[in-house]
């Protein structure tokens, strides 16, 4: 139960920083079949798919090493389905947001795979 307790404060503290940098939060925990979205926001007309990633330390590596391909693949199978259903015409990126401990979130923009 911890682990879920950190998961949620994780992405509540990436929503607090990416609203702080001006992205509008359009979705939080976003399922699709067996696809999950931790975050969707809308930036500079901008559609972004963000993957949260927290780690207490980074004693066994940094979090954003933690998003596979295979885990940004599911992730863009899910952003397809979702765009298809708000009917999107506009640009998409997909982005991860680690955090480690207390330090500021990293943003790493356009992830691509």
């Amino acid at each position: 139960m911890e682990h879920i307790q950190k998961g949620i404060a994780g992405e509540q503290k990436a929503c607090a920083f990416l609203e702080q940098q001006g992205y509008k939060i359009i979705e939080k925990n976003l399922r699709i079949g067996k696809g999950e979205i931790d975050l969707i926001a809308v930036h500079n007309n901008c559609m972004c798919f963000i993957e949260v990633k927290y780690r207490k330390h980074n004693r066994y590596g940094f979090p954003e090493e933690f998003v596979t391909q295979k885990k940004l693949l599911k992730i863009q199978e899910t952003a397809e389905a979702y765009i298809y259903t708000v009917n999107w015409q506009g640009r998409i990126r997909f982005d991860v947001v680690a955090i480690t401990g207390e330090e500021l979130p990293v943003h790493l923009m356009d992830v691509t795979l």
